[in-house]
């Protein structure tokens, strides 16, 4: 039977000898769907004793956390969503103490220490900065798994070196591991850890293991009786169940609704009227129809029965309008909202009127510059619309994206994407870098590595040298190539030819993003095309002329300087 991520959790927190407690935690679990998208978030913040606005700070820290993490997209990885929270958390702090009397010492501002712990699936995801610490209890060990950011002046004096709202830009520790079912995860302050030895710790978790709030408070306890003389706090975190669902199960629900039937036109279904098969393949059938309520004209997509026992592929089917609801872009398809019951498995995408970039460049196989940059900006549009979403397109190829009669692009095809959010989640299907048409594929694929953005960045470059020239950069080279030795031998053919109006600074921008090292590519989509608008300095002074060229004038007035110069020291210093 299939289950979720469960954890029990047992806290506890005392001020101690201090006059008030500066520390703060928290755990938010959540009960739907963020379960597993999300995770759950267990963090703790620790206030410094030099301020007295410092458990403001942490209270701030744990809350901001806690509660906008999971508002962050689900197509996000943790790192990414757990980075952003904390980023616009720490630049707040910083504010706030700038804008306070304790601008000139952020000891005394708005600063705390921060650990904090985020299970998904079957990883812990570890965010540290400051000394409070997060431990690992497996088989009666006890593993430290942060780094303590504290600078010791001496024995007795020292000072936080790292730590939220000191400085304006984070730096933050981050680490991923595996997890397995009873491994015991703790979070505490130095209040706790420096007044406790690891032995007592393990021996009051193992004995009071069926309430875990009373072994928090035993050790807090022992600490203030060992002469603590700071804020106790202490979160101890143990794994009950991990997801374990297996591909029967997975498989029942992607097919809990049957299969629709091929389609034909002027036939009725689920509301929708059948217009005319748009396109039809051994993996799906699109169909363009008309939503009988609202009279709109609208694109149904079914997937081919030939496919009902391939939960791979069903997964990936479901996963379009998954993905399409999550990306808000102009040039990219948009999903149609459903308010009726769905009998039958399929997706409902809106209907662009007009044709395919394949059809477009049959029409115009000699487009000028102008035009083909105006068509790769609004492609790279869409896709930096994947990319912010840390989604990476895969299968980009002229074939996938459409012109409507505005002349506006729209990337239409999303059945390859990889989502960085979701393959954080275990799963019992297999899952592949999926290659998409040869010519367009990034080399990196045909390594097995997985994709980036710079591998799209390079179907888009094919994309524009093919609009350019009529051919591909490598000819059919690049799928043939299966190690990193046959791909540096990959030779660029240079798009400048004696037929087309194409500057050569175009072709080093095409040669740059069409680099089979991915890590010599652009790094981004935008500089690839500010660069096809105009020449890069690097490649100005590369092909500039000499100064004899440019400017004769000025050449040969500057060799007579120097002469001159080198004269009057020979005169004034006789050997």
């Amino acid at each position: 039977m299939s289950q979720s991520l469960r954890i029990t959790i047992g806290q506890y927190s005392d001020k101690g000898r201090k006059d008030i407690n500066q520390d703060f935690y928290g755990v938010y679990s959540p009960d739907d769907h963020l379960l597993d998208s999300k995770g759950i978030a267990i963090a703790l913040s620790d206030g410094i004793s030099s301020s007295k606005v410092s458990q403001i700070a942490s209270e701030a820290t744990i809350r901001g956390f806690l509660m906008d993490y999971f508002c962050t997209s689900e197509a996000w990885s943790v790192k990414k969503s757990a980075q952003q929270v904390l980023s616009a958390t720490n630049s707040w702090l910083h504010s706030q103490s700038k804008k306070s009397q304790y601008r000139y010492d952020m000891n005394k501002g708005y600063v705390c220490t921060l650990s904090a712990l985020i299970l998904k699936s079957t990883t812990a995801h570890i965010f540290h900065v400051g000394d409070s610490r997060i431990y690992r209890l497996r088989n009666h060990e006890l593993e430290l798994l942060t780094e303590d950011h504290r600078h010791w002046i001496s024995k007795d004096d020292s000072y936080l070196s790292r730590a939220m709202g000191i400085q304006p830009q984070l730096e933050i520790d981050y680490q991923s591991l595996a997890i397995e079912k009873d491994d015991t995860f703790i979070l505490t302050t130095d209040g706790v850890y420096e007044f406790v030895d690891s032995s007592f710790i393990i021996h009051t978790i193992k004995e009071q293991s069926d309430d875990l709030d009373a072994a928090a408070k035993t050790i807090v306890d022992e600490a203030f009786k060992q002469d603590s003389d700071d804020n106790l706090t202490i979160q101890i975190i143990r794994i009950d169940e991990l997801p374990n669902q297996n591909s029967d199960e997975l498989y029942q629900q992607l097919t809990s609704l049957p299969f629709p039937p091929v389609l034909e036109a002027r036939e009725r279904f689920d509301g929708y009227k059948i217009i005319r098969s748009l396109h039809a393949s051994s993996r799906s059938h699109v169909y363009l129809a008309v939503d009988e309520k609202t009279g709109e004209q609208i694109v149904i997509k079914t997937p081919s029965i030939d496919c009902q026992g391939d939960p791979a592929y069903l997964e990936r089917f479901l996963m379009e309008e998954w993905i399409a609801k999550r990306i808000n872009s102009p040039y990219v398809l948009k999903p149609c909202t459903q308010s009726r019951k769905r009998n039958y498995l399929y997706i409902v995408m809106e209907f662009i009127e007009g044709q395919t970039l394949t059809q477009w460049m049959r029409d115009n196989p000699k487009p000028d510059i102008a035009t083909v940059r105006n068509i790769i900006e609004q492609i790279a549009k869409g896709l930096q619309a994947f990319h912010r979403l840390e989604m990476v397109h895969q299968d980009l190829r002229p074939e996938n994206i459409m012109i409507d009669t505005t002349a506006t692009l729209k990337i239409i095809d999303f059945g390859a994407t990889k989502v960085a959010g979701l393959n954080e989640i275990s799963s019992p299907l297999e899952r592949t870098n999926l290659l998409g048409t040869a010519q367009y594929t990034a080399p990196e694929y045909f390594l097995g590595e997985a994709g980036s953005s710079r591998s799209d960045l390079y179907s888009l470059a094919v994309i524009s040298y093919q609009m350019l020239t009529g051919k591909f950069p490598y000819g059919v080279q690049v799928a043939k190539t299966r190690t990193r030795s046959a791909q540096n031998k990959l030779m660029y053919q240079s798009a400048l030819h004696d037929d087309r109006d194409i500057p050569a600074w175009v072709d080093e921008t095409l040669k740059m993003a069409l680099h089979p090292n991915p890590y010599k590519r652009y790094m981004e989509l935008s500089e690839f095309i500010f660069d096809l608008s105009q020449p890069n300095k690097a490649f100005a002074n590369k092909t500039a002329p000499p100064l004899m060229e440019r400017n004769p004038v000025l050449f040969w007035k500057s060799v007579s300087f120097i002469l001159t110069v080198i004269i009057v020291v020979i005169l004034t210093n006789p050997v």
